[in-house]
């Protein structure tokens, strides 16, 4: 191992109920039927794609997606910069720490789109730790395409094969299978019940993964 990739989304920050509840809301608003358990097969992927389908599904020509994701987005964003309760997934902002004192290059790939991005890794203290951030938003496809995964790699300088990724979501973890990286599948009870198999280690805690145990990957 010689990078590590973080997701944002339920790795760093616990904001998966936040993004379910704001998706719901933002659904109800535009008048759009949807089922709440099917919110966990679109956990790791964009606002946007999901959007896209269930507007293409409900053939509501009427709607424009991207004023759908814009209207989620700063709903989001009113929470995320006012929320109190808001914080950092246990552990996590301690591993991102020791990984960038140990000199190991660090990204951070996420869904989120470059806002959120900044309110979170500023909130936590964490903006001098990654060497590439890209949001999702700003790309073609959503995960489990393999785009945001290759882009951070060769932004790191670094091969594939000589990166390791800390994902929550089924979507995520088979984004860095395909791009031919390592993964670890962090089981966050928050995240509903995301089908982890691909990964090549998983855990129920982040506290369970330091240095040593990356390395050894």
């Amino acid at each position: 191992m010689q990078g590590f990739i973080f997701d944002m989304d339920g790795v760093i920050i616990d904001s998966e109920p936040i993004h379910s509840r704001v998706k719901l809301d933002t659904l109800q608003h535009f008048g759009l039927s949807f089922v709440p358990a099917d919110l966990e097969k679109y956990m790791g992927r964009t606002s946007r794609a999901m959007f896209t389908d269930v507007i293409r599904e409900q053939q509501r020509q009427d709607l424009d997606v991207e004023m759908v994701t814009a209207y989620k987005h700063q709903h989001y964003l009113d929470i995320l910069a006012h929320g109190d309760d808001i914080g950092p997934v246990a552990g996590a902002v301690e591993l991102i720490r020791s990984l960038h004192g140990a000199g190991v290059p660090l990204g951070l790939a996420t869904s989120s789109n470059r806002k959120v991005i900044a309110i979170v890794i500023e909130r936590f203290g964490l903006a001098d730790c990654f060497q590439s951030v890209i949001s999702g938003n700003e790309l073609p496809a959503s995960k489990p395409d393999p785009d945001i995964y290759l882009r951070t790699a060769k932004n790191l300088g670094l091969a594939p094969a000589d990166c390791v990724v800390l994902e929550d979501t089924y979507n995520g973890v088979l984004a860095a299978k395909r791009a031919g990286m390592r993964c670890i599948g962090y089981r966050n009870p928050n995240s509903g019940q995301q089908d982890l198999r691909q990964a090549d280690k998983i855990v129920d805690s982040l506290r369970e993964l330091t240095l040593d145990v990356i390395r050894q990957m």
